[in-house]
Parts: C-alpha cells; sequence; structure tokens
C-alpha cells in the first residue's frame, strides 16, 4: 500500500489535472463575490428575494427583449428583477442572446465566446451555443471571437442567475460583447441577428444608464432617455444621448454604458408594429443605502413584448380587396391623428373590414411640392389602420433623411397614403408592368424601392427606372438589380 504522502500528492496532481480540463471548458466566475454572493445559497435567497418583492404586470404578448442594468446586485437587483419577473417561468426558449458593452477591451464590432462551451456561476454551469457562435463569425466579417472581451466581462455574466431562477428550462445562451458605437457597424450587427430576432428566442440587453451625475441631473437625464427608448425608435434614442450629451451635465461619462446594445435592439425591431416597448422601473444607486447623492449610476428595466396578430384578409385584388371613399377619408384621418398625437384606436371603431385587413403602406408627406418625409412598411401581417398610424408617425418623425416636422409645419403639409398589395417575385424584368407597378429590390441586407407612382415623375426607362432604384435606394450600384431579388406590387394611391 502507497504511505499517506505519495496518496496525497496523487489525489492533488489528478485533481489538478481535473480542474485544468474543467476550465478549459467553462468560463470561470469573474464578479461572484463582488457584485453578487458567490455562495449558491445566499444567491438564491437575494434573488428570489428581489423576485418577491418585484411586480408581475401581466403584460399581454410573449416576452421577446428585456433591458436590464448590469451593477452590484445590492444597487441594481431589484431592478433587473422587475424586468425578469414578467418572463413566464414555463416560457420555453431556443436561445438566449445576451448582449452588452465591452468594458475591458476594445473590438471593433462584436465579440462572440469559442473558447468555453459553459459559463459557470455559483448555482451551476449555463451552455454556450457554440456552433452558432460559429456561424455568426464565419458569416459576418463583424463578428469575431476575443477572449479579453469575456473573462472579465461582468456586464453578461450578473445576468445568469437571474435567469437560471426564473426559467424552468435554461436554454443555450449566445453571448455578444458589443465594443464599438459605430452606427453602420450597429445596424450591421443588427442584420445578422435580425434572423434570430422571433418569439422563440429571448433577447437580454445589459446596460446601466447615466454615469457619475448628481442624483437629481440623473433623474433628469435618465427621464429623457428612457423615454426615446420607450418609443422604440432608434432615431429618437440617438437624439436622446446628443442632447443629454450637450446639456452640460455635470460629471456625466455617459447616458447609458450599454448603448450600443440598446441601439442594437431598436433596429432590429424598427417597422415592427407587432412590438411594444414598455418602461417598468426606475432608479438609481442613490435610492440604496449603499449608495451616495453625489455622484451616482441609473438603472432602468424595460420589456419588449410581441402581440401575437389573428388571421386576416390581405390588400390584394385578387381576393376582392377595395377600400371606398369613406375608408380613405378615414385612413387620412388616422394619419393625421397619429401624427398630432391623438388616440387613433378611437377613431378604429368605426372603421370597416377593409381597414382590419393585414396590409402593408406608405406615408409620403410633401411641403409645397417638395419631399419632406417617406416611411413604408412592406408585409402582410399589420391591420392597415395600424399600418397608416405608425408609417404616417414615422415619416413625420423619424425619416432620417429630415429633420422632424413641427407644429408650424402642419397645415402647409400634404400628405398620400399608398395601399401595397403583397410582394410578388419575378424572374425577369419582361414580367414588370412599368408605370402600374412598384418595384422592391433585395440583395442580401441591401433593400429598396420605388412606388408605382415614381414612374409618373420621371422620364427614365425601365431599366433606367431600375437601375436608380438599385443605385439610389439599395445602394448596390448602378447594374446591382441584374443579379438581386426583384419583386412587385401594385398601390392603391390616395
Amino acid at each position: 500500500m502507497k504511505n499517506l504522502p505519495e496518496l496525497l500528492l496523487i489525489i492533488i496532481l489528478t485533481t489538478m489535472m481535473q480542474t485544468n480540463a474543467f476550465s478549459g471548458n467553462i468560463r470561470p466566475t469573474a464578479v461572484a463575490g463582488q457584485f453578487y454572493p458567490a455562495n449558491a445559497e445566499h444567491l438564491t435567497h437575494d434573488v428570489n428575494s428581489y423576485y418577491n418583492h418585484a411586480t408581475d404586470r401581466h403584460l399581454k404578448g410573449t416576452v421577446r427583449a428585456i433591458i436590464v442594468p448590469h451593477a452590484g446586485y445590492v444597487f441594481s437587483g431589484a431592478v433587473a428583477a422587475e424586468a425578469y419577473r414578467q418572463i413566464p417561468p414555463a416560457q420555453h426558449y431556443d436561445h438566449i442572446f445576451l448582449l452588452g458593452p465591452s468594458h475591458h477591451t476594445w473590438v471593433d464590432g462584436a465579440s462572440v465566446p469559442m473558447m468555453w462551451q459553459n459559463y459557470a456561476t455559483p448555482l451551476g454551469a449555463v451552455p454556450v451555443d457554440t456552433a452558432l457562435c460559429k456561424q455568426l463569425i464565419s458569416s459576418n466579417s463583424y463578428f469575431t471571437s476575443k477572449v479579453e472581451a469575456h473573462e472579465k466581462e461582468h456586464c453578461l455574466e450578473v445576468q445568469l442567475p437571474f435567469l437560471q431562477l426564473r426559467l424552468q428550462h435554461m436554454p443555450p445562451i449566445v453571448p455578444i460583447v458589443i465594443g464599438t458605437e459605430r452606427f453602420a457597424v450597429l445596424q450591421k450587427i443588427a442584420g445578422a441577428l435580425k434572423p434570430y430576432f422571433n418569439d422563440r428566442n429571448l433577447f437580454v440587453i445589459s446596460s446601466d444608464f447615466s454615469h457619475y451625475p448628481k442624483y437629481d441631473d440623473a433623474e433628469r437625464v435618465d427621464s429623457t432617455t428612457g423615454q426615446a427608448i420607450e418609443s422604440g425608435s432608434v432615431n429618437q434614442f440617438v437624439h436622446a444621448l446628443q442632447t443629454n450629451a450637450e446639456a452640460g451635465v455635470a460629471n456625466l461619462a455617459t447616458s447609458a454604458c450599454g448603448q450600443c446594445a440598446i441601439a442594437v435592439l431598436l433596429l432590429m425591431s424598427q417597422g415592427d408594429t407587432t412590438l411594444t416597448m414598455h418602461h417598468l422601473c426606475y432608479r438609481n444607486s442613490g435610492d440604496s443605502p449603499y449608495g451616495g447623492k453625489e455622484q451616482v449610476v441609473g438603472y432602468h428595466a424595460f420589456v419588449q413584448t410581441a402581440e401575437a396578430q389573428s388571421a386576416g384578409t390581405t390588400c390584394d385584388a385578387a381576393t376582392g380587396f377595395s377600400l371606398t371613399d369613406d375608408d380613405k377619408q378615414l385612413l387620412h384621418r388616422i394619419a393625421w391623428t397619429s401624427i398630432k398625437g391623438g388616440d387613433v384606436k378611437t377613431l378604429v371603431a368605426h372603421a370597416g373590414k377593409a381597414l382590419s385587413s393585414k396590409c402593408g403602406a406608405f406615408v409620403t408627406l410633401t411641403e409645397g411640392g417638395r419631399l419632406r418625409g417617406c416611411i413604408g412598411h412592406f408585409g402582410s401581417d399589420v391591420p392597415l389602420w395600424q399600418t397608416v398610424a405608425a408609417m404616417a408617425r414615422d415619416a413625420a418623425f423619424h425619416d432620417p433623411r429630415f429633420k422632424p416636422v413641427t407644429r408650424d409645419e402642419w397645415d402647409s403639409l400634404q400628405l398620400e397614403i399608398s395601399v401595397i398589395t403583397p410582394l410578388k417575385r419575378i424572374h425577369n424584368i419582361s414580367e414588370f408592368q412599368y408605370g402600374k407597378q412598384g418595384i422592391f429590390i433585395k440583395k442580401g441586407w441591401h433593400t429598396g424601392t420605388f412606388l408605382p407612382q415614381v414612374a409618373h415623375e420621371v422620364n427614365w426607362t425601365k431599366e433606367e427606372f431600375l437601375s436608380h432604384c438599385a443605385q439610389d435606394k439599395a445602394g448596390i450600384g448602378w447594374d446591382g438589380w441584374r443579379t438581386a431579388e426583384l419583386y412587385t406590387y401594385e398601390a392603391i394611391v390616395f
């Protein structure tokens, strides 16, 4: 029999080999014992206490995304719990996408972890979908895998215990650390993630808000930022960040440290009128017994839900769809009411069956014959009245080519609505009825369209029409339409 010292040496060496093998497979905790308890029992007690004090809001629809803070639990745990509490425990997700900022290293784009198959927490390991991470990297040049972006990063790690103690089924995670604020790159990241942005996946956006102003200043700054996020508009969000930065608030380092991740969520969401952003809670570190009032950090909780749409007819002439003069007048009233901030739902009570049909639509604003805004939505997924209301508001305030419409301009604006029939794929331009149909060009993530009436405003041939759309709208070059997907549609214009 081996003597005791020799046995102890074997045990130590074996344990070291097992630990090394395990650590190569799992990301160890970086901030357990600092941002949250390292002891599983204490951690469970604290998180469950936050949940017990949170309110179930009984929100309609599927929870698609949440925006939650990532500070130490004693400062922001109660705020985070308000958002997590809205997720039904029995909800089954295929993946949880965790998006947050890089606090420790520069990343020109986004980084996903290829080096670990699991993330450790005091409550157990959480699996990482490394295959999906690999796919994101191989398909998109702005995704990479940078170990230093993940090994010490706390903004995603602190979310895991809340998920583990809320969901009965914990799906694999896709941790994404974003290290750039370049808007063009954020658009590309949003485009890469958009195929996964559906009811089968949950997006957790990790961000604290104002950093280091006084208590009262933080409340004002965070209110501006919060209202912009609640609007669901990425343009309003960017404007709010600029407004806060230019306000001269003492000690304000940032309005939202996770602004890059929030922008990606808003970019993925834009144009989808089935989505609603709910603001649930706001506090800052000065509200904690552990924080002072002179330099604080702000915390918001948001939940984004997706409303299920009931089946309905579409705006297709083949199905007998048409609009009466009364329908058109009511749609105009809905558009103007939406622009002026009124309640369009009071008008819908008088709407006919056609206005409940699932239709796409464009709303165009002109002033003195000059374009003032034009935004549209393709697809037969939303009732026509709802599409028109949303597009009118976006045309007035969120067309990135123009400044938002002011109240003083209302009387001088003209408003045109184009109700769109479903897109029809064509494979030869001989199928395109120039002057009667509009064109929609798609190549990768690049898209562009000309409405049918544009043909009557220019002196172009059919091929010049396609080339201008490819170059000026889709951004794929003069001849880009020749290798792109082409779709036609008709429009009821009034």
